[in-house]
């Protein structure tokens, strides 16, 4: 009797079959580190690249095909133009950090604007308390999308579907469908417009106090939400809500206040937006809360929550101007540039899905 223990070895074809699988993973693992997965890695860890680079070559490009496009002058008015725009982005992206999306911002901001106006020029209050007063309503009509979002657990499109018809109705209702004239603001509240002032830079270029609040708007937004525990429990609970749960954080709080401080912050907005116009009218910024999500979509932030860019959606928002006006200097009619922007929101949901499937 054998006393051999030796195992057997393996055959021949079971060598090969192990070699045929040794040698694709390797090709897996070699195309995996191709030059497209290293721009895909570099995208994923940079998402305000694509961003930058677009508004890079569309500032040159339209300064080739339009005339007095690179002027100093043109330049300051885009940044001018887009000033709103990129404020409530701001709020905006917050909120599609966690997966979800706010079509009210523009209705919540124009209603905060009223307020203001109302207390401080019809009623005669000092114009901090009408401003105080503008914050809270605006951190109210956050917290009250909030609670149906995070403690009822209702989808935050139909939950802002739906608030966006109340707090229109409430802002039509409130003014009476008038609005508040300049020249009232003017001789009553003039700290109302302050965000309007000017600062001549030369060369016919203006640079107002609004768009030095959306800078350092969009830098303190950033940091609070990079380098502080709450913006880290922002981004857990929009990448994995059950993981965060799990990992301890209170998801429904974190929801509740980023629905908040998006208020506050169009409340905000709407104290530049006073002096951004002039006037207070309650039909104004009517397109604001699809602008929000362009700017936001085209800037990086994933509609799938997790990840994105406070400062891609600032750029998103001056891509947008850029082509409003390039496009408009260089004599193209308005609805073509509605397909422009249109192009480029497809094309910023395409390249989110592809960078999406490199962590799959």
């Amino acid at each position: 009797m054998s006393t051999n223990s030796e195992p057997p070895k393996p055959s021949s074809d079971f060598e090969t079959v192990l070699e045929k699988a040794d040698a694709s993973v390797a090709a897996f693992e070699q195309d995996r580190n191709g030059p497209l997965d290293h721009i895909r890695d570099f995208l994923r860890t940079y998402p305000t690249a694509i961003p930058a680079g677009v508004l890079i070559i569309s500032i040159l490009g339209f300064g080739m095909v339009a005339n007095n496009f690179l002027k100093l002058s043109t330049l300051s008015l885009v940044l001018q133009q887009v000033t709103v725009t990129g404020i409530i982005a701001i709020a905006q992206t917050a909120i599609i950090l966690t997966a979800g999306i706010d079509l009210a911002v523009g209705q919540v901001m124009v209603l905060c604007s009223l307020i203001m106006g109302t207390l401080a020029v019809e009623m005669g209050l000092p114009v901090w308390f009408a401003i105080l007063v503008g914050f809270i309503a605006g951190a109210a009509m956050g917290w009250l999308n909030g609670v149906f979002v995070a403690y009822w657990r209702l989808p935050p499109f139909i939950v802002t579907l739906g608030t966006l018809g109340i707090f229109k109705t409430l802002k039509l209702w409130y003014s009476g469908s008038e609005s508040i004239r300049a020249a009232d603001i003017e001789e009553t509240a003039p700290f109302l417009g302050f965000f309007g002032q000017t600062v001549k830079l030369g060369a016919g270029a203006e640079f107002t106090y609004g768009g030095l609040a959306l800078v350092l708007l969009a830098i303190g937004a950033w940091y609070v939400l990079n380098r502080t525990p709450w913006g880290r429990h922002v981004h857990a609970v929009g990448d994995d809500p059950d993981s965060a749960l799990l990992a301890g954080i209170q998801t429904k709080r974190v929801l509740l206040s980023v629905y908040m401080v998006a208020g506050l912050v169009c409340a905000f907005g709407a104290w530049v937006s006073i002096g951004r116009v002039g006037t207070i009218n309650p039909e104004s910024f009517d397109q604001i809360n699809l602008d929000s999500i362009t700017a936001t979509v085209i800037g990086g932030t994933s509609l799938f929550g997790g990840r994105g860019s406070l400062f891609g959606s600032v750029l998103g928002a001056l891509i947008v101007g850029v082509f409003s006006t390039g496009l408009s200097l260089a004599g193209v009619d308005s609805y073509w540039q509605y397909l422009t922007i249109g192009f480029l929101i497809i094309i910023a949901v395409a390249i989110d899905q592809w960078l999406r499937r490199a962590s799959q």
